[in-house]
């Protein structure tokens, strides 16, 4: 028995996939690959419960030819959302390869995605590399800019700072009473 088990993933949001079916296109004739994250279905204002495929994450470091995409694991956020993976076959075959099948382990949904890289030509697949279901949802997703909308204030409530608090308080250095931008004790070399 997992400790933490997952939720169910009920779908695929429009708008990534579209995503995914244009970072395809764009790449070819390389594989594209990108990892996928997840939010809850009812956060997105759907009324069940399960997960929906909401993002894709371009990992920096990856290299892709013609027949195959490597990650940096390195390079690969440690990220809770994470749910899957997605990739590109250039050549239009939606099977996965045996390689494919080595990295579907982690993640309990993949998806390959075949030039001509239309609605169509897609499959998405469970972590034993069996085809799934993955319906394509039409929800309004978050804003992607509200995700950098935060202040400084924001920041400190979220640490749990308050004004009296070291980290508050402005780092403006006071200036230098000689004027000579040294501090007491330190010696001009």
């Amino acid at each position: 028995m997992r400790l933490f088990r997952s939720s169910e993933i009920i779908g695929i949001a429009a708008d990534t996939l579209d995503f995914a079916l244009e970072a395809s296109e764009e790449t070819h004739p390389n594989e594209y690959m990108g990892l996928l994250r997840g939010e809850s279905a009812r956060t997105l204002g759907l009324d069940r419960d399960g997960t929906v495929v909401t993002d894709v994450l371009v990992i920096p470091g990856t290299r892709s030819n013609p027949v195959s995409a490597t990650v940096k694991t390195n390079m690969i956020p440690n990220d809770r959302d994470a749910i899957g993976s997605v990739h590109s076959h250039p050549n239009g075959v939606l099977r996965p390869s045996d390689a494919d099948l080595a990295t579907f382990g982690n993640g309990d949904v993949h998806i390959i995605i075949g030039h001509p890289y239309e609605r169509r030509n897609w499959q998405a697949y469970d972590r034993q590399g069996e085809p799934r279901q993955l319906p394509v949802l039409d929800v309004d997703l978050p804003d992607d800019e509200a995700f950098f909308d935060f202040t400084q204030e924001d920041i400190d409530a979220e640490l749990g700072l308050t004004e009296g608090d070291d980290a508050v308080e402005d780092a403006t250095p006071e200036p230098d009473p000689d004027g000579d931008d040294r501090r007491d004790g330190e010696e001009r070399r």
